[in-house]
């Protein structure tokens, strides 16, 4: 039997490896390990969706099963942040006490606790979802900052969810609109991806801004 080498970076080489055990293995440790943070989650999720599609051996080279997806996804995500919370409240900041490496930075932690602090707990898991590292960080930030248990498992099943099934569907939804020459639509379904994963945070940044300046422009008057 052949063996190739796997880019762990690669989403395609990802799914066409491992498959649906994989992919699900990969959600929990992006979610609820710290070292998972380099795995390319929200691209991954959307070439999941286009292997559970007509198009799935063209253009990933395996199929998956669409329910099994939709189901197993977002169970995987949520268990996996509930982990990390539980880590952050069990161990505290003693879990960010190592010093920066190649993959480990400081400032990830640091980013965590900004959205944290900027948007509230509810908010903050909520949107987290959809930013990459940030996702990862946030989890065990939350359970060192101690958010309600209850308070966290709400948000994080709501984002769980709309975070995990609505990429696939919509990997799912173009690969079987588009079939095969979807393959010239992967660049740019992944950037609108980003882009939908950035967009909640723009909006809420130039929430922030106006609400400020009509703080500002109230007490001077």
């Amino acid at each position: 039997m052949e063996f190739q080498a796997v880019n762990v970076l690669d989403a395609t080489s990802l799914i066409s490896t491992f498959g649906l055990i994989g992919i699900l293995a990969i959600i929990f440790a992006e979610t609820g390990l710290l070292v998972g943070f380099f795995f390319p989650g929200d691209s991954m999720l959307f070439l999941a969706g286009v292997a559970a599609s007509s198009s799935a051996e063209e253009i990933v080279g395996t199929s998956i099963s669409l329910p099994w997806l939709l189901l197993g996804a977002p169970v995987c995500a949520i268990a996996g942040a509930q982990f990390g919370h539980f880590l952050g409240a069990r161990y505290g900041t003693k879990m960010f006490s190592k010093p920066d490496s190649k993959l480990f930075k400081a400032e990830y932690v640091t980013k965590a606790e900004q959205y944290f602090e900027k948007f509230g707990p509810a908010k903050a898991v909520l949107l987290a979802r959809f930013i990459p590292i940030v996702r990862t960080f946030l989890n065990p930030v939350a359970g060192v900052l101690e958010m309600p248990a209850r308070t966290f498992f709400l948000w994080n099943v709501i984002g769980g969810l709309v975070w995990t099934d609505g990429i696939i569907l919509l990997g799912y939804k173009l690969g079987d609109t588009i079939g095969s020459s979807i393959d010239k639509y992967l660049l740019p379904g992944v950037f609108v991806i980003v882009l939908i994963s950035v967009l909640p945070i723009i909006i809420e940044v130039v929430r922030s801004k106006r609400e400020a300046k009509r703080e500002a422009a109230s007490s001077g008057n």
